[in-house]
């Protein structure tokens, strides 16, 4: 416990215009990896635009490994259908966590990360101050894959004991 920094909640929201794998439909998740760390969602059945609103929640103790996130299509005869991937970086939030923001006001932002080739970004994210807690939106755009969009949100958790940041 004391090698961890703290946890990161990512709520993965809904998948957008997600590619089709079976005859109509699919029947989408999501697994999301950091390191050793694997976490999946529930299927949704027959649905291109799914809403997970589920929380998956990772150990960070290295801050620099991407965090990978890969869609699948659930088949019951065959094996699971890639639905494209994305990956992303968390430097830009723990950079924003090391500034001490208590006492600022609820729906500061704190900083901007633009979408570009490093990164699997659909759009610009920012990094905000809400209640106490610093969250960040992101809208990953798949890769490898014909259509589709993963919403996600990132809220950091401190572990009372952990060597934090």
């Amino acid at each position: 416990m004391e090698h961890l920094m703290g946890l990161l909640r990512v709520h993965v929201n809904r998948g957008v215009d997600l590619a089709i794998r079976d005859v109509r439909s699919s029947d989408p998740y999501v697994v999301i990896r950091m390191g050793k760390q694997k976490l999946k969602t529930r299927v949704v059945k027959n649905c291109v635009n799914p809403e997970w609103n589920e929380d998956l929640t990772l150990s960070i103790a290295d801050p620099t490994l991407p965090v990978k996130l890969f869609v699948y299509d659930k088949d019951t005869f065959s094996m699971d259908d890639k639905m494209g991937d994305a990956e992303f970086d968390i430097g830009p939030f723990v950079e924003a966590l090391r500034m001490r923001l208590a006492g600022l006001p609820s729906g500061t932002i704190i900083t901007k990360v633009q979408p570009s080739r490093q990164n699997c970004l659909s759009e610009e994210s920012s990094i905000i101050w809400s209640d106490g807690k610093l969250i960040q939106n992101l809208c990953l755009r798949l890769k490898n894959v014909e259509s589709g969009e993963v919403e996600l949100q990132l809220e950091w958790v401190n572990i009372p004991g952990s060597r934090g940041i």
